[in-house]
């Protein structure tokens, strides 16, 4: 099988694009992304691939997270989530615990982000979820991001808690990045319960970065979003 899946990433492969991806993601000399190559696949077709080939064992998919291409790892990831949703109980544990294993393999912020809440958020919905608060102290820019973004599973069910508390972890962290998938969570939090964000920016308004702010106060009315930029 990874034969044929390698054969068809290559005939999907647009040199175009991946310029533009390249660009995109940051992979220049000193950039988050620094050295990633990209085929110039986007991902509605790597979804298309991902249908086609739901299937496929822990084997291929392992091979797919080594390459050194950038979509090749999607697709590998995408296939963990497919499986991930078709095991059992005792099988989501040990995807779960390879997803973890593995994020040295996960090492940008789209991998990241179209992933953990459907893996790491959702399997820890009703688990201890002390590993995202390791995530979020690890030297790994990657993890950290993986341990604010799979809060998303438990703010779409209606569960603040981890978010709000990760958030006010990671409020010194040095990374953009961060920044902006922190606002982000920040601002989905308030999409459901308005009054959660606002106590939290209540508290820490003054001292979040720039960005975290703008992004938690994009849906705010235009006189409150003021408000809460002039005390920053």
């Amino acid at each position: 099988m990874i034969a044929t899946i390698n054969s068809r990433l290559e005939t999907l492969a647009d040199e175009p694009t991946a310029v533009i991806l390249r660009r995109f993601f940051k992979t220049g000399p000193g950039e988050y992304g620094e050295g990633d190559r990209f085929r110039g696949i986007r991902v509605p077709e790597l979804r298309k691939l991902c249908k086609e080939f739901r299937h496929a064992g822990v084997e291929v998919i392992s091979e797919l997270l080594d390459s050194p291409w950038h979509e090749d790892r999607m697709l590998a990831l995408l296939l963990l989530i497919e499986r991930y949703r078709a095991s059992d109980e005792r099988g989501r544990e040990s995807l779960y615990d390879y997803y973890c294993n593995r994020t040295d393999r996960i090492n940008n912020w789209d991998l990241v982000d179209v992933t953990c809440p459907h893996i790491v958020g959702r399997h820890l919905e009703t688990r201890n979820r002390s590993p995202l608060y390791r995530f979020a102290g690890s030297p790994s820019l990657w993890e950290r991001r993986i341990a604010i973004v799979s809060t998303a599973y438990f703010i779409r069910q209606g569960d603040f808690r981890d978010a709000i508390a990760l958030a006010e972890q990671l409020l010194a962290d040095p990374e953009e990045l961060l920044h902006k998938a922190t606002g982000w969570m920040l601002r989905e939090v308030g999409k459901r319960n308005q009054p959660t964000l606002e106590a939290f920016l209540d508290r820490f308004a003054t001292v979040m970065p720039r960005t975290a702010l703008r992004y938690a106060i994009e849906r705010l009315p235009e006189a409150q979003r003021l408000v809460y930029l002039k005390r920053r």
